[in-house]
């Protein structure tokens, strides 16, 4: 998810052309390197705006996995972590990164986003707790065979990229025998509903079972925002076929004390659908 996103130059991604306002929005099929370099620019576009409206709630050295709120601290889905190496996967501005490093955790925070890592390098500046950050795409880690004992990421990469198996791939190859990687993501059963935190996204309008991403275009046709549906069985066989064991599969309850709404997500929805997915997995060894 070097002490700024200046880093590791010889990993960086490439710039990609800068996208129009947004035009069209729906459910297409795009090509792969389209839908798939999306995610850069938009997240170098609406870094600011993102964390203004939500950096409250996610705070400076905070580490929740969802909306729901559900905390680290308290859900403890990665163990002990002082004194290990721990890796955060499109990290964002690292704030569960930066939780970890002042639980005695030796992490790193990689992010394929210019614009959050330099939102993260100001967090850093502000908390007094800096943590190395790396610009790299998820799909290809710029880190050692069994360099890292723990690995994890909150709602980073996976739905972003149209290749997720090759996330999962990379992040068991940095893995150590018997090393973790946690995530956590949409659950796959929101996809058949409105995105609305309210009553009228209580009602299913489309299959659970069509895969094609959400996608916004601009007037030039160009993707400027790409988000994917995996069904629970894609994001086991996707993990299975990288080589990893699935452990445990969370879905946590929204709380009665929380009346965050964030897009979809929201008190009214969440007390009769789950919002998040959490899948704990772990390298055999």
């Amino acid at each position: 998810m070097p002490s700024h996103p200046a880093g590791h130059d010889q990993h960086r991604p490439a710039a990609p052309a800068a996208p129009g306002p947004v035009a069209h929005a729906g459910y297409r099929d795009v090509s792969d390197t389209d839908g798939g370099g999306a995610g850069r620019s938009w997240w170098d576009a609406n870094a600011a705006e993102y964390l203004d409206e939500h950096g409250d709630f996610l705070g400076a050295t905070d580490f929740r996995w969802c909306p729901e709120g559900l905390r680290e601290e308290d859900a403890h889905l990665l163990g002990a972590v002082a004194g290990r190496r721990v890796l955060e996967v499109g990290a964002g501005a690292a704030q569960c990164s930066r939780w970890l490093a002042a639980q005695g955790a030796l992490v790193v925070a990689t992010d394929v986003s210019g614009g959050m890592l330099a939102a993260g390098a100001e967090l850093d500046r502000r908390s007094g707790v800096h943590v190395p950050l790396v610009q790299s795409d998820a799909r290809r880690l710029p880190f050692a065979d069994g360099t890292f004992d723990v690995a994890f990421t909150s709602f980073g990469a996976i739905p972003f990229v149209p290749d997720a198996d090759a996330v999962h791939r990379e992040v068991a190859r940095v893995l150590r025998p018997g090393g973790t990687w946690t995530f956590s993501v949409t659950h796959p059963f929101r996809w058949a509903f409105p995105d609305d935190p309210g009553e009228h996204g209580l009602t299913a309008n489309r299959s659970y079972f069509d895969r094609r991403p959400y996608v916004e275009s601009d007037d030039a046709g160009r993707v400027v925002y790409a988000e994917y549906h995996r069904t629970l069985g894609d994001h086991v066989r996707d993990v299975v076929a990288a080589g990893l064991v699935v452990t445990d599969v969370v879905e946590p309850e929204w709380p009665d004390d929380n009346p965050e709404v964030w897009g979809g997500w929201g008190p009214v929805r969440g007390a009769y659908l789950p919002g998040t997915a959490i899948f704990r997995t772990r390298r055999p060894g």
